[in-house]
């Protein structure tokens, strides 16, 4: 079987800088991602985490790390670029994930008020 590597996008607003609210979107976005998708998270190779200069109560890597099948995935989390009049509060999530040539064209998720980043790319219904 042909395998290829797939860039999988993400992004979601969170409600507080908590750790709770946080941990409450990454498990969002990345259910929604894994589900959208479905593959097995052994086959990520690595999540970029960003999260915009008002979320710090928490890192979206340490939420995702104790998920079933993450153990062993490279995780890194940054600080976002800050422009002017950009979306608050938001984190965004860029994987790379090993997943047969034949796979469905990979669906990203961008979620809450993320969904006004690329409306291009939002799956309704």
């Amino acid at each position: 079987m042909d395998w290829r590597v797939w860039a999988i996008r993400g992004a979601i607003t969170v409600t507080d800088n908590t750790e709770a609210a946080i941990g409450e979107a990454v498990t969002e976005l990345l259910d929604a991602l894994e589900e959208r998708n479905q593959f097995d998270p052994t086959c990520i190779i690595s999540a970029t985490f960003s999260v915009t200069r008002d979320l710090d109560a928490v890192f979206p890597a340490a939420i995702a790390r104790p998920r079933p099948g993450w153990n062993d995935v490279a995780l890194i989390d940054v600080q976002h670029m800050h422009v002017e009049g950009s979306l608050p509060c938001c984190i965004r999530v860029l994987m790379h994930v090993q997943l047969p040539s034949t796979h469905p064209k990979v669906q990203h998720a961008y979620l809450r008020g993320a969904s006004n980043l690329r409306p291009d790319l939002v799956v309704t219904g």
